[in-house]
């Protein structure tokens, strides 16, 4: 999957939304990211952007030192820029926002570009690459695309390729990793099977104790490096939160893989579009948009399980 592709392509979409909201007399609450406006929601990710370019460019350890925050690149007028401490912030969107949050995108994209996948990188997650971090800046963007269309009344569905990468990967490494941000309560046994309507993705995730099994087909689509070194989200600066960066903190337990992912009952089993399954896994919409078979109780008891950060 080329996730450079994925990222250049919701990058644009969210400049375009970002951009209608930027004409309008004022920002716009963010529905999906309560307490954010768009402003908010722009800063937000740019901050992301420019601190994983210096991940990437220095070959940092960790993140950057927020002492020193000449990463950000900020102009020298920041004139009418969001506050964190004013969240949400419903002024109007300064012209240089966008225009820093642009250049900051297109650097991390030719940082991207410019590294093999394979090429070490810190992150906050057992596998250490730029492929990491090209996979998870593109689920990112596409998320906050999509937070910045629903801000503005109308959000497009997210591209099937990549929307069935993000349910692997929120498997994969969100889940083993939010899990152990939150000191999530151990796992009684309970089976999920997430089915894909409009595709042949099925995934089957039993929570076994602090242990992830999981089961995906298509082939490929199975357990890969887990996240060992979690944490909350974050300011990087003042008002830069990221959840794409993270410090370090306690290990989340491995994932490990189980048979075949049709094989076998489920206590709950969800059907929806590759779109609306990723949509759902990260609370940007409710479940009723989706096929329910079993105790629906227990989708609740999901996210009991998998806490959102």
């Amino acid at each position: 999957m080329d996730h450079v592709a994925h990222f250049h392509r919701e990058i644009t979409a969210f400049q375009n939304a970002t951009s209608r909201a930027a004409a309008m007399d004022g920002a716009p609450l963010v529905p999906s990211c309560p307490g954010w406006s768009v402003a908010d929601l722009i800063v937000h990710l740019g901050g992301v952007h420019r601190g994983l370019t210096r991940i990437i460019e220095d070959g940092l350890s960790g993140l950057p030192d927020t002492s020193d925050l000449s990463f950000l690149r900020l102009p020298a007028d920041l004139t009418g820029w969001p506050r964190p401490e004013n969240a949400p912030n419903r002024g109007p969107i300064p012209r240089g926002l966008g225009e820093w949050f642009a250049e900051g995108a297109a650097l991390l994209e030719e940082r991207f570009r410019a590294h093999d996948p394979a090429t070490p990188a810190w992150t906050w997650s057992a596998e250490r690459s730029v492929g990491f971090w090209t996979r998870m800046q593109a689920i990112e963007a596409a998320v906050h695309r999509w937070d910045a269309e629903s801000a503005l009344g109308a959000a497009g569905p997210m591209d099937p390729e990549l929307a069935a990468d993000a349910v692997t990967q929120t498997f994969q490494v969100m889940a083993p990793a939010r899990r152990g941000w939150t000191q999530a309560p151990p796992g009684l046994g309970e089976r999920y099977r997430f089915r894909q309507g409009d595709g042949p993705g099925v995934w089957t995730v039993r929570f076994d104790a602090d242990a992830i099994h999981l089961s995906a087909s298509p082939p490929g689509a199975d357990a890969g490096p887990t996240a060992d070194s979690p944490a909350t989200d974050g300011p990087v600066t003042d008002g830069l939160a990221t959840d794409g960066l993270a410090t370090d903190g306690a290990a989340a337990d491995g994932l490990a893989a189980d048979g075949p992912a049709d094989a076998g009952p489920a206590d709950v089993e969800v059907t929806g579009t590759a779109s609306d399954l990723m949509l759902y896994l990260w609370r940007r919409i409710p479940e009723d948009r989706l096929e329910v078979r079993g105790d629906p109780r227990l989708l609740d008891r999901y996210f009991v399980l998998v806490p959102p950060v």
